[in-house]
């Protein structure tokens, strides 16, 4: 369940940075809105993750977590706000991607 946990609290690290993304390119009230979501979904992932470090250890736990808002951030910058998908990009994405995976199955 701490690992659902953690994987939800990562997705809730991509929409912080999503927030951030569509509030700058926003304006007025709008943006408002955007920083708003921001604060939330940021005080949700935290939240998650301050739950799952009582029973994961931190590094591990810490780790997943910065790893999948990374990857999910990077996916989401190609895939929505139009970032280029160069073969080191995906190359190295990949690569953290195994690491996160490898994480999991070497911690308790």
């Amino acid at each position: 369940m701490n690992w659902i946990l953690l994987v939800i609290a990562g997705l809730f690290e991509v929409a912080f940075a999503a927030c951030l993304g569509k509030a700058k390119q926003a304006e007025g009230a709008e943006s408002t809105y955007w920083y708003i979501g921001f604060l939330l979904c940021l005080t949700v992932s935290m939240l998650l993750l301050v739950k799952v470090t009582r029973v994961l250890p931190i590094g591990t736990a810490y780790a997943v977590w910065t790893g999948i808002g990374a990857v999910g951030t990077v996916l989401l910058g190609i895939f929505v706000f139009k970032e280029p998908a160069t073969f080191w990009r995906l190359f190295f994405i990949a690569t953290l991607i195994v690491s996160i995976v490898g994480l999991k199955f070497v911690s308790n």
